[in-house]
Parts: C-alpha cells; sequence; structure tokens
C-alpha cells in the first residue's frame, strides 16, 4: 500500500466545494480545490435559512431526514468556522405565516407531519405572533415556529470557509477544469453546481434562477423581524431573512436557462410579497439585487456518491446548499475514506440513470 499523503482535487468552489475540501484536509487528505470565480455562483446570493422542519411535507421524507441530520451538525459547524472569522448566523428561529385560510391548512399539515417524524414545531395563533413579532402584517392568520432552524450570513460563510481552507493547507487553484481526465489526484470530488454535467455528462441537474433583494436598515426604520420570516403571498414562497445591517428578501423561481438578469417583474413580486409580510419594509434602502442559478435535480434531492472509483459527485442542492453544507461535507469525506453516512441514504446519484466508470 502506498504511504504517500492521499490527494483529492475538489472541483467547485461554492459553500459546498469550500466546505468539503476543508473537512477532507483537516482528515489528513491533501487538497486542491478549483474554481475559476471562487465564492461566487448561488452561494454569493443565498438567503442562508436553515429551514428543513418548516418546509417538511408529508412524502418528502428523505428532504426531511437529510436536512434534520445537517441542521442538527450547523451549531459545532459553525463553532468551529468562527475561527475563522465572525459568527456566521444572524438568527436562531424560524416563523412560517399564513395569510389565507388554505395557507394555515397547509401549517397544520406540516406541523402534525413533521412533529409525527420526531421534531418540534409549535402552531400559533395571531396574538402570539404579534407579541413575538409586531412588524408583521396585521392579515397573518396563524403560524410556525421552529426553534434551532437557524440562517446564516451566506457571505461571511463564504469567507470563513475560505480562510478555513487556506488555514488547513487547501492550494486554491482559481481557474476552470474543462475535462477531469487533466487531474492527476488519487480522488476527484465534482461540485460544480450547474457545470457539473458538463465535466460528467448524464449528472440531473439544471439551473434554475432566483432572485433575491438586500435591504439595508436606516436611521429610525421599524427593526427588522428577529428570526426568519417565511410566507406564501398569492402563491408564492417568500422570506424575509435577517441580516447584521439589514434583511435579505428572496426568492423568485424560474426556469430560464442560464440566463442570471434580475428582472422588474421579479423585483415587482419580491417587493410585493415582502410588503405583504412586512409592511413598514417600504423604509429600508434598496441596495442589492442579485440573480443566481441554483442547481437543481427532479426530485429536488442532492447528488451525493461515488461515480467511479475515483469520482465522487456532491452537487444538485438546489435552494438548499449553505442548509446542506455541514452533511454533505462529512458524506463526502466519508465516501473518500471508503465509508458512507446512511443520514444521506437516498441521495445516491444512482436513482437516476447516471451513467457510472471504472476507472
Amino acid at each position: 500500500m502506498s504511504t504517500h499523503a492521499r490527494t483529492v482535487s475538489v472541483v467547485g468552489g461554492g459553500v459546498i466545494g469550500l466546505a468539503i475540501a476543508w473537512r477532507a484536509a483537516r482528515d489528513g487528505w491533501s487538497v486542491r480545490l478549483h474554481d475559476p470565480s471562487i465564492g461566487s455562483g448561488a452561494s454569493w446570493v443565498a438567503g442562508g435559512m436553515l429551514a428543513p422542519l418548516s418546509e417538511g411535507w408529508p412524502g418528502e421524507e428523505t428532504a426531511l431526514t437529510v436536512g434534520a441530520a445537517s441542521l442538527e451538525r450547523w451549531p459545532t459547524f459553525g463553532e468551529e468556522l468562527g475561527k475563522f472569522g465572525p459568527s456566521v448566523f444572524t438568527a436562531d428561529s424560524s416563523l412560517t405565516v399564513a395569510l389565507d385560510a388554505a395557507d394555515a391548512q397547509d401549517l397544520q399539515t406540516i406541523a402534525e407531519w413533521v412533529t409525527a417524524q420526531g421534531h418540534e414545531l409549535e402552531v400559533l395563533g395571531r396574538a402570539r405572533i404579534r407579541e413575538l413579532e409586531p412588524m408583521l402584517g396585521r392579515g397573518i392568520r396563524s403560524g410556525l415556529m421552529a426553534v434551532g432552524e437557524s440562517a446564516v450570513d451566506n457571505r461571511l460563510l463564504l469567507e470563513a470557509l475560505q480562510k478555513a481552507c487556506a488555514e488547513s493547507g487547501v492550494e486554491l487553484i482559481a481557474r476552470a477544469v474543462n475535462d477531469l481526465a487533466e487531474l492527476d489526484t488519487d480522488q476527484i470530488v465534482l461540485t460544480a453546481g450547474i457545470a457539473s454535467p458538463k465535466l460528467w455528462p448524464g449528472l440531473p441537474v439544471r439551473p434554475v434562477k432566483g432572485e433575491i433583494l438586500r435591504l439595508r436598515s436606516r436611521p429610525g426604520v421599524t427593526p427588522a423581524p428577529s428570526r426568519t420570516i417565511r410566507g406564501s403571498v398569492h402563491g408564492r414562497p417568500a422570506y424575509l431573512v435577517p441580516r447584521g445591517d439589514g434583511i435579505v428578501v428572496g426568492a423568485t423561481q424560474y426556469e430560464s436557462g442560464e440566463d442570471t438578469q434580475v428582472t422588474m417583474a421579479g423585483v415587482r413580486d419580491l417587493i410585493n410579497d415582502a410588503e405583504a409580510l412586512m409592511p413598514a419594509i417600504g423604509e429600508y434602502e434598496l441596495y442589492e439585487c442579485a440573480a443566481g442559478l441554483r442547481p437543481m435535480t427532479p426530485d429536488n434531492l442532492p447528488l451525493i456518491g461515488r461515480v467511479s472509483d475515483r469520482v465522487v459527485v456532491s452537487t444538485g442542492h438546489g435552494r438548499n446548499g449553505v442548509l446542506l453544507t455541514p452533511v454533505t461535507a462529512d458524506a463526502t469525506v466519508a465516501l473518500l475514506n471508503g465509508t458512507s453516512l446512511v443520514e444521506v441514504k437516498g441521495t445516491e446519484p444512482e436513482r437516476f440513470a447516471v451513467v457510472k466508470e471504472n476507472s
């Protein structure tokens, strides 16, 4: 058996790739991370919600299991990252609100199903919501509180992960990989988001555009909510995520190829939906409109698994990349070390007709 350091190339430098590179280096691997623009892409425009429980739905057991396993890892993961910069956490709970009777019924369905799976959610009435978050709209009928569903600042997270990688000896290579055959390491991890199918044809990952707004607080404005606020407005999912300096408002969802331009219609819908949740939000400064491309799979679950003797894929995290970062990093390093993580069962690429090779 060879005694040289085990080497791995991580292809893709979003939150998932950076976290895998850091954890692999910490585990004794010699790591190179390749990305022409490290810390950009979907990770740069993420909302940063960690909300697997309140997004649960009957029949989506795998999504709940994987999401809850990652949420459980976040406190320790975030604390370890605290050595490389300020705390990445911006909220420690989430409140999902219903504006009409159908939404209120959906919240009840979620609460009953998720509680039956062994997790804790609390249904709140109008008066309790007003008490907790007085700046929310008067039209809100009921809410679902999930204590422990935190939120993180995605940009602080990217900075901390890049520092963690640099200090752990990861070699950060700011250029694109056009063919995995160029790489000479023992192992390769493909975590290139929407570019993944170009490097491993057959991976069912497609771009889904999402627009978000970043709002900055101003003197005298109504304070931001103290927790993540989520709701459905005219059938569109909307969220407000607190940040140190304001609020992130998201997020639209369009199938529009690789278009990353922000549209008037998208911004209008986000502003209208945000005002339905928090009427005084119009007082805030609108300082950024951005769009990113989420790497989505047909069943909205990521692809985490081995596709050849040398290649592991960790991609297709859709709108849950930040949430699933800790569990994906652990699962991927386990695969590199020849074992597997039971919590991510059901995310294997072979559930689709993905081409596997012996190399």
